[in-house]
């Protein structure tokens, strides 16, 4: 990639799109100066827009130059290396592992969590139906989030103590708990109030709101 190129981050509708949301984050908070490219969801247009930009059809996508980069943890990684802000993963070998180990089971795992409660940052239910098996994603989420805390937390109110990757892998989960009212245990209550007040998290939350006011 030419020195002068910046990045550019191919994303969905911040309401909506938690796999979009992870790595905007990722890159934020890291201080990368990258340019944003807008999918509107939902429409006619959606997948053809989408394939202009990447050749797997999906979002997000990060453009480096002539390569295209359309996978959310990988551009997480390369955020982390490219990071202008200190590191976005940790230092110590063992609690590197466990931060990408936290990262890869967010990417692939909660599939109940992810359809009974669908990423609608804006949105407010008190009232939202949980079945059993969504319930055992969530204890899951907790009790990972207890153990990144209880070994790795002590320098700072996240995961692994200074903001992460993982963070920015669980950031949709964060918004989700928010958005349904999710009764969570106090420690991960803690959690969830610190990562939902982190710049980069409310810089996202004002972008969806800004698309959301105007039909962006």
């Amino acid at each position: 990639m030419a020195q002068h190129q910046k990045p550019v981050l191919v994303i969905g509708d911040k309401n909506y799109s938690s796999w979009s949301m992870r790595p905007w984050i990722a890159m934020t908070a890291g201080g990368i100066d990258f340019e944003e490219t807008h999918v509107k969801l939902r429409t006619e247009e959606t997948k053809a827009t989408i394939l202009r930009h990447s050749p797997s059809g999906t979002v997000p996508a990060l453009k480096l130059g002539d390569v295209v980069v359309p996978e959310s943890l990988a551009i997480c990684e390369w955020a982390a290396e490219n990071s202008k802000t200190g590191p976005l993963l940790p230092v110590d070998s063992v609690a590197r592992a466990a931060c990408r180990a936290a990262s890869a089971e967010m990417h692939s795992g909660f599939a109940t969590l992810r359809k009974e409660c669908p990423m609608d940052i804006l949105a407010r239910e008190t009232c939202h139906p949980i079945s059993d098996a969504c319930r055992s994603d969530i204890a899951r989420i907790e009790a990972l989030w207890e153990n990144c805390r209880h070994h790795f937390g002590a320098g700072g109110p996240y995961l692994f103590g200074h903001f992460t990757i993982a963070d920015a892998m669980f950031a949709p989960v964060v918004s989700r708990f928010i958005t349904y009212g999710v009764h969570l245990l106090p420690e991960s209550a803690d959690y969830v109030a610190a990562a939902s007040h982190h710049p980069a998290y409310q810089a996202w939350v004002a972008g969806a709101k800004l698309q959301v006011e105007t039909g962006i």
